[in-house]
């Protein structure tokens, strides 16, 4: 039997491209796959660049898909994560880069897997047109989650959901959360390739039944069977996009000023002791005179510690007392032997009153996780980071005389956990503080802000993303901007914001989503390969046994 007959007998199928093809549109696949993000935020692209990777590695063996995911995983991650070759050079960067491909990698080869055997399990319409997109998006959405916990609390950037904060899609975040707007995309695409192919297979080999759509039982009714494959997607995203809005409940407003200072908070930025402070002060001068209830200055707001310098107390007291207002300001705080990101809230007379440790630093860049096995490899680059930020333990919610204030520091807003700790917490609206002078001019801050409206969208909370240099903005619950500042000028922005208690579905559920997802795509893949390797018929007389069939039959 030939090799052909004997794989779509079984339910396999052949790669759609070679493999010199799938390399070339795997990489190109990366490029699409960044356009989808900010700053140029054309999230159709990030369904075209899904599609891509899914023909590239459609009916590859494990190696070869393995091979495929790198390339697409690379090519998207250096383009990507490019900003953050500015802050410790390039050499950390391609290793980050290298690190998720790798996930990229070993996620493509579980599809390639499910390609292969969840038709030969299930080889009816139902199981090519249903259950294999399913499980498709499922392993998708389970190497995202995976790779954003895990090593050293993960890297949760670039996650294809997070492309979509101002897509026609933007309202299902609240429903079901970043994870399960990742499996929705990824289900779409990998619907509109199943009916895409899905009457190649009998074309290509005669006498092999194919699953098929309605209307394709002769040649009067192929155009309506291309309708129909047409037809399918577009409703499927129709439907998408007509769910409503999660109602939410609004309850009261209180009025914020956020500081933009523009001061000289790189980490290797030079400067004089103070001079970062001397620089927020003076762009809070300003605002002297408003009615405000809070004054939220960003991440690393301070370079002196109001809890050890006097002179630092000093000008929290007289920032708190001038506005007659509660400051809340970021700061590195130093306890026995442990340093923390810290946020105070600070009141005039009283100092701090509360205060919240950042819990996710970033490794290797607020600190060096194993510190003397990572050390021999790059000693240069590993003692760059100076100091290690110890993670917090604290709570995430401040009261700011009455009104819950849930705290996020910087790379906090990637943290699925974090973000709905707050919410949980009873906070109303959330304050994100952020410093990104390390990273320049670069898509590293919009890619960040567009993280923080989708955590307002999801979470139905207002959020006043505060950064040290910028994008600064403040962000009603529905996602639309309320005020946002110009990058790198010190300025100020008022508003009152939008306060609620109504906590999503996306909240409540939480992880939850994304491991139910998750099974969905690594159970489904496992039952198939039991019940395929049951379901596959035995060889013909005459092909031959042992190591030949072998041969013959893959």
């Amino acid at each position: 039997m030939s090799r052909r007959v004997s794989r779509a007998r079984l339910g396999g199928e052949r790669a759609l491209l070679p493999l010199w093809a799938s390399l070339l549109l795997a990489a190109v696949s990366g490029v699409a796959l960044d356009d989808g993000f900010p700053d140029l935020g054309w999230w159709p692209m990030t369904f075209v660049g899904i599609g891509m990777v899914l023909v590239a590695m459609r009916g590859r063996r494990p190696r070869s898909a393995l091979l495929v995911g790198f390339v697409a995983g690379v090519c998207f991650y250096l383009i990507h994560i490019e900003w953050a070759s500015l802050f410790l050079g390039p050499l950390p960067m391609t290793a980050l880069a290298v690190l998720e491909s790798l996930f990229v990698a070993l996620g493509t080869m579980c599809i390639a897997l499910a390609y292969q055997w969840v038709p030969r399990a299930w080889p009816g319409r139902a199981g090519r047109l249903v259950l294999l997109p399913i499980v498709v998006a499922g392993i998708w959405t389970a190497r995202e989650g995976i790779a954003s916990v895990w090593p050293y609390g993960g890297f949760a950037w670039g996650r294809v959901a997070l492309s979509q904060s101002q897509s026609p899609l933007a309202h299902l975040f609240a429903w079901v959360g970043v994870s399960g707007v990742s499996f929705l995309m990824v289900l779409v695409v990998a619907l509109t390739l199943e009916l895409a192919v899905s009457g190649q297979s009998s074309a290509r080999t005669p006498g092999i039944a194919a699953p098929m759509l309605p209307g394709e039982g002769g040649a009067p009714t192929r155009g309506a069977a291309r309708l129909t494959r047409v037809a399918v997607p577009l409703l499927a995203l129709t439907l998408l996009v007509v769910v409503p809005a999660f109602p939410l409940v609004l309850s009261g407003s209180t009025t914020v000023a956020a500081v933009q200072g523009d001061g000289p908070a790189g980490y290797f930025q030079p400067h004089n002791e103070g001079d970062l402070l001397a620089a927020q002060y003076a762009a809070t001068i300003p605002l002297y005179g408003r009615r405000v209830d809070m004054v939220i200055w960003p991440e690393g707001a301070s370079d002196l510690d109001p809890l050890e310098s006097r002179a630092g107390a000093a000008v929290f007291d007289e920032v708190s007392r001038r506005m007659n207002a509660p400051l809340i300001a970021g700061t590195i705080t130093h306890r026995g032997s442990k340093f923390y990101n810290t946020s105070l809230l600070w009141e005039a007379g009283k100092g701090a009153v509360d205060f919240y440790d950042k819990k996710h630093p970033v490794p290797f860049g607020e600190y060096v996780p194993d510190r003397a096995f990572w050390r021999p490899f790059a000693p240069s680059l590993i003692d760059l980071i100076g100091r290690d930020y110890t993670p917090g333990t604290t709570d995430t919610v401040f009261d700011v005389n009455g009104v819950i204030a849930g705290i996020d520091i910087c790379f906090d807003i990637s943290d699925d956990n974090v973000m709905r700790e707050s919410v949980l917490s009873g906070a109303q609206f959330l304050i994100a503080q952020t410093n990104n002078a390390d990273f320049g001019h670069t898509d590293e801050s919009v890619q960040q802000l567009a993280i923080a409206r989708i955590r307002a969208m999801e979470l139905g909370r207002s959020l006043v993303n505060d950064s040290t240099v910028g994008t600064s903005a403040i962000i009603a619950p529905d996602g639309s901007t309320i005020r946002q500042l110009t990058p790198f000028t010190a300025a100020t922005m008022v508003a009152r914001v939008p306060l609620s208690t109504t906590v999503t579905p996306a909240a409540v559920a939480g992880s939850g989503i994304e491991l139910f997802v998750g099974i969905l795509g690594l159970g489904g893949l496992l039952a198939a390969i039991v019940a395929g390797k049951r379901n596959a018929p035995p060889a013909p007389a005459g092909e031959g046994t042992g190591r030949r069939r072998g041969r013959t039959s893959r």
